[in-house]
């Protein structure tokens, strides 16, 4: 039985719109303008978003193939390089190490031949928490310094 179903999905092959439905896809979360002033000057992450943008331009398994692939590129020169100092935390850093899984599960999906709709909509969610990540620390700023005085 379990022969079949890979049957079946063999047959899918050539119609690559039925594997990924980029129509589900959830929308790139906005980064607050303290946040964005940052990021524009980190310049691996100025190449990962861009990649992040490819994705979203992908419409069937070939794109996001090749999508993902650079992103995965990206994400491992993010990885590498230099943090900004509000943002060399390890609550970046943790969500990044979450994205990147869920990059490597898009990947194994395409190359296996499987529907990678609900793995993309998983790895964007963590794209998303990522994103979201810079919004809270840039918004929960204290000065350390003013709370030690006042102790």
């Amino acid at each position: 039985m379990g022969c079949k179903k890979n049957g079946n999905n063999a047959s899918d092959i050539g119609n690559d719109e039925l594997v990924f439905n980029y129509q589900k896809m959830p929308k790139k979360l906005t980064i607050n303008p303290k946040a964005t002033i940052i990021v524009e000057e980190w310049a691996e992450f100025k190449k990962m978003s861009s990649s992040v943008d490819v994705l979203y331009k992908a419409r069937n398994n070939e794109d996001l193939i090749l999508a993902i692939d650079d992103l995965i590129e990206k994400e491992k020169l993010l990885a590498k390089g230099e943090y900004p100092e509000v943002f060399d935390k390890f609550q970046i850093k943790s969500r990044q190490r979450v994205l990147k899984t869920y990059m490597l599960k898009v990947k194994a999906s395409v190359l296996d031949n499987r529907d990678a709709t609900q793995t993309t909509i998983e790895m964007l969610e963590a794209y998303n928490a990522f994103r979201k990540q810079f919004n809270v620390l840039v918004n929960s700023q204290l000065d350390t310094k003013l709370i030690l005085n006042e102790g």
